[in-house]
């Protein structure tokens, strides 16, 4: 019933004898360190992990000294060689005046600690404007209105699926702006444990919880610079709400603290869908939304930006000769043919990732061919090889071929139009059924038929 007990608390606890051996150590001690309780009972600290300084630990200084300690911070590595961090309470154990062992309850914080260095060394931007590849109208179009909006401190928001270079284009901002200077803080909101993203967010105080330590959040670290947050709907409604008051106020309030810090930060804000239909759905505020949209950016996913898939390929073939220590020619004409009419529903991401997986594949430095690429794109090219000559299918890759040949910008420009408008009419005018049948917001579509000086 004891050990059942022990094993029942949310803190570890680690026991040791007077000789410095383990006697107690329960499941939750077992979780944070990542052991088993037989690599551990009955065994010397030191003979199973590994301290900073020689011999040192804030078990063993109880043990040693006699002294209690509380809320001490404490980094080591466990039989692995993995790290722990932990927030310790440590005390020895006197019997008739006679210290006979010590207890130690611990807090995780491990997590934290790897979240903070990352974030910490993904700081620094890599990107630029001039690292943008792209010639398509509406890709061109939305690098100049990032450009404009780089001069300025207003927030934005940028929309765009996964893989179509939201990070790029939030960095190239930052690099462009009047913030350059200044730290250039990045955060994936939906890859932050849930509670842990208000302490991670606005910062904590000691006390604030359990093992909680001052700590500046992802606002301050940013002060003077940009903070990108990705996946912004995946953030509470609680927290969007004192995201928005610490966007409006200008300051923040740490968790548990009772003092406003003031931070001077611009917001990059991305989501991989139409942010009015995470609105209807309930999960980003309104009023976050209207805050964030100052300037919203829409980038095209690669399906409608087909002219610019040759010079990324030759981008990507280039980078990767330069890594793998290769000379590949680059692709295939047949290869480029299937990539002007694959969907790519990976965008720019799934591009590279082909170009790269397919240059594992190259013998001799010669082009890339289809018996190179990854096995669901082979499959793809095979079903288009098979379709039959009125398919629709078919008549987008010979279209393909042909643009290829000709003037491809005008050719691939005046068959969007046609297209969009030809299933425009099949919904009856109607513009977000269209969207829904095309694949894209209704927003983007709205944008194109404006441009064409379409009414509906």
């Amino acid at each position: 019933m004891y050990e059942f007990l022990v094993d029942q608390l949310d803190e570890g606890i680690h026991v040791v004898d007077a000789s410095g051996k383990t006697v107690i150590y329960n499941q939750k001690m077992a979780d944070i360190e990542s052991m088993s309780a037989v690599d551990v009972l009955n065994k010397d600290v030191l003979d199973v992990f590994t301290f900073p300084e020689e011999g040192y630990s804030t078990l063993l200084h109880a043990l040693q000294t006699g002294r209690a300690t509380f809320n001490v911070k404490q980094t080591y590595y466990n039989l692995q060689g993995e790290s722990v961090t932990t927030i310790n309470n440590t005390m020895p154990i006197v019997l008739n005046g006679e210290i006979c062992g010590a207890v130690e309850i611990a807090r995780d914080i491990t997590q934290i600690e790897r979240i903070q260095e990352n974030i910490l060394r993904r700081g620094k931007t890599r990107y630029t404007f001039d690292s943008l590849i792209g010639e398509s109208p509406n890709i061109v179009e939305v690098m100049e209105h990032a450009k404009r909006a780089a001069r300025t401190n207003s927030s934005i928001l940028i929309v765009g699926e996964t893989g179509t270079g939201k990070e790029l284009f939030a960095q190239s901002i930052h690099h462009a702006s009047p913030r350059s200077a200044g730290p250039f803080v990045s955060q994936n909101c939906a890859a932050l444990p849930e509670h842990l993203i208000e302490g991670i967010l606005f910062g904590t105080v000691h006390g604030a919880f359990p093992g909680a330590i001052d700590r500046p959040g992802l606002l301050e670290q940013a002060d003077g610079g940009t903070l990108l947050l990705d996946e912004l709907n995946s953030l509470s409604l609680p927290l969007q709400a004192k995201l928005l008051r610490a966007l409006q106020e200008k300051t923040i309030r740490r968790l548990g603290d009772t003092q406003d810090r003031t931070v001077d930060v611009r917001i990059i804000a991305t989501v991989h869908e139409d942010p009015l239909d995470d609105v209807v759905k309930g999960t980003l505020r309104k009023d976050l939304y209207y805050r964030l949209s100052v300037v919203t950016l829409f980038l095209p996913p690669l399906r409608e930006r087909q002219q610019d898939i040759p010079n990324l390929t030759d981008l990507f073939v280039k980078r990767y000769n330069e890594l793998f220590g290769m000379q590949v020619q680059g692709v295939s004409d047949e290869v480029m043919k299937y990539f002007l009419t694959y969907p790519w529903p990976g965008n720019v991401r799934e591009l590279e990732n082909t170009i790269e997986g397919a240059m594992n594949m190259v013998v001799d430095n010669g082009e890339i061919d289809v018996v190179h690429l990854p096995m669901h794109i082979r499959r793809r090219v095979n079903t288009l090889d098979d379709t039959p000559h009125g398919d629709n299918g078919s008549q987008l890759l010979d279209y393909a071929s042909f643009a290829q040949e000709r003037n491809l910008q005008s050719q691939l420009s005046q068959y969007e139009r046609a297209y969009v408008l030809k299933v425009l009419s099949q919904n009856g005018g109607n513009v977000s059924a269209t969207a829904r049948a095309l694949g894209v917001s209704r927003q983007s579509l709205q944008y194109r038929l404006r441009k064409w000086n379409h009414t509906t």
